[in-house]
C-alpha cells in the first residue's frame, strides 16, 4: 500500500511539536517495515491524497479537514470535528459518558470550544463565579464566544490513551513522571491512585471514540476517592509519549487489518 501520514500544524501542537512528529514517525516506520510505502508532511504543506490507499491524520486546519472530508481516514475529518469541546460535550451527553458536573465549591475549569487548545490561555481555572465571570468576559475579547464551563473535581488526574478495536489501551497518572503540556495537573496534586475499573473506563471512552468517529484518541479523567471517574479532556490522535512504541504497533496493525 502507498500510505501518507500528514503531520499537525505547530500551533496545534503546543509544547509538543517534537513528540506529535515522532508518533506519526514511529507508525511510519512499523508500516515501512511491513513492507508498505510510507511518505510524511505537515499539513501547512501543500499535499495531495489521490494517489494513497491510506490517509492518516493528526492535522486540525479547516483547508486540510476539507480536503480529507470524503475520505475515510484515520482518523475521519468528521470525528476530529467532533472533538472540539462544544461539540464534543453533546456527544458525551448523548453517550452517557461521565462528565465533571457544572456546578461546584471547589472552582471552575473554562475551556475554548470552537478549537483544540493553542495555548495556556485556551483552558483557564476560576476559583469562584466572579473569577470565572472575568475570565468569560476576556474569552468574549479574544473572539472567543463558544466555550465550556465545568466544575473542578478534586481527585487522580489520570490520562489515557487508545486505539479502537486493537485492544490497546494505557493509562498514567502525571504526577508520577512529572511529564506535562500547561502544568495544569498540579490542580489535582499529588496521585493517590485511588482504585478504579479499569475495564469500565476503557468500555466508556472506547465507547465515545466510536460515537465521535475517530480510532486513535487520548484524554484525561479524574478519579475520585470512592473509585467513580469522569472524563475531563478527550483528543483527537495524541503523542502517545508515555507508550509510543506500543501504539505505533497498534496503529500501524489498525492500518495493515
Amino acid at each position: 500500500m502507498r500510505i501518507l501520514l500528514i503531520q499537525r500544524a505547530e500551533r496545534f501542537s503546543p509544547n509538543s511539536v517534537e513528540k506529535d512528529k515522532a508518533i506519526l514517525e514511529a507508525v511510519g516506520a512499523k508500516l515501512n517495515a511491513a513492507g508498505h510505502e510510507v511518505d510524511m508532511v505537515s499539513e501547512e504543506q501543500t499535499f495531495q491524497v489521490g494517489a494513497y490507499d491510506k490517509v492518516l491524520t493528526m492535522g486540525r486546519l479547516q483547508e486540510t479537514l476539507d480536503k480529507l472530508q470524503a475520505l475515510n481516514a484515520i482518523n475521519t475529518s468528521a470525528g476530529i470535528r467532533n472533538c472540539t469541546r462544544c461539540r464534543l460535550n453533546v456527544i458525551m451527553q448523548q453517550t452517557g459518558t461521565p462528565m465533571p458536573p457544572s456546578e461546584g465549591i471547589y472552582g471552575y475549569w473554562l475551556k475554548r470550544g470552537d478549537t483544540a487548545a493553542q495555548n495556556k490561555s485556551d483552558v483557564q481555572f476560576a476559583a469562584n463565579k466572579n473569577d470565572l465571570n472575568k475570565k468569560i468576559e476576556v474569552f468574549v475579547q479574544r473572539g472567543i464566544t463558544d466555550y465550556t464551563v465545568s466544575a473542578h473535581v478534586p481527585g487522580d488526574l489520570v490520562k489515557f490513551y487508545g486505539v479502537v478495536g486493537t485492544g490497546f489501551f494505557r493509562y498514567y497518572y502525571p504526577t508520577d513522571d512529572g511529564e506535562s503540556k500547561f502544568g495544569d495537573e498540579q490542580r489535582n496534586g499529588t496521585a493517590h491512585h485511588y482504585p478504579f475499573e479499569v475495564e469500565t473506563l476503557q468500555s466508556d471512552v472506547e465507547q465515545l471514540a466510536k460515537a465521535v468517529g475517530i480510532c486513535v484518541y487520548g484524554g484525561d479523567c479524574i478519579i475520585r476517592e470512592d473509585g467513580s471517574f469522569c472524563v475531563i479532556d478527550f483528543n483527537d490522535w495524541p503523542s502517545f509519549s508515555r507508550c509510543r512504541e506500543e501504539a505505533a504497533g497498534a496503529i500501524a496493525q489498525l492500518v495493515i487489518d
